[in-house]
């Protein structure tokens, strides 16, 4: 089993069986699995970070209406099936945080976004595998409180890897296609 499979694996139990699961009993009872699209290698991309000189501080809303303040702490450029595109990285005091939105959004993927965690690498460069993109709590139970994508973090471009869209069979509420305009 590969270390992704692994990983879902063990995703897919803790929203099954554990206690802090973002399911309600009542999706727990309907819960086959999360959905992800196939592993694709191309979208495991080692990067440099592009520091910004001004690290200035963004408020971010989230999907009950609060606020979260971040730094922008960088920009990573890449492509994307032959396309120029790059993603805003922010910090907090719990680490780095990046959330996007894909040109998928609302049919294949979560229409507010989907988050990764970038890991620092020792040659100082950053490994960031959409393969490992996530939903947010947000998308599977209305009662978390999300971070919303800020725009700049919403690409024109496909990616197809990660987390897909939950089935709302059993994701037990109506998914929010307007968080796809905020």
């Amino acid at each position: 089993m590969s270390s992704l499979e692994e990983f879902r694996h063990e995703k897919d139990h803790f929203f099954a069986d554990n206690p802090h699961s973002p399911l309600t009993h009542e999706q727990k009872g309907h819960f086959d699995g999360l959905d992800y699209f196939p592993e694709n290698p191309s979208l495991r991309l080692e990067l440099t970070l592009k520091e910004l000189l001004d690290k200035e501080e963004i408020t971010i809303q989230t999907s009950t209406g609060d606020f979260q303040t971040y730094q922008r702490a960088g920009m990573f450029r890449f492509e994307v099936d032959g396309q120029e595109t790059g993603l805003t990285i922010y910090a907090s005091q719990h680490g780095y945080f990046l959330p996007f939105v894909d040109s998928l959004a609302g049919s294949e993927t979560y229409p507010a976004g989907r988050y990764m965690e970038p890991e620092q690498l020792p040659n100082g460069k950053f490994l960031l595998d959409f393969n490992f993109a996530y939903n947010p709590y947000c998308a599977y139970n209305e009662q978390w409180s999300c971070p919303l994508t800020p725009f700049e973090n919403r690409l024109k471009v496909p990616i197809r890897a990660g987390e897909k869209l939950p089935s709302v069979e059993w994701a037990g509420y109506e998914l929010h296609p307007e968080l796809n305009e905020v």
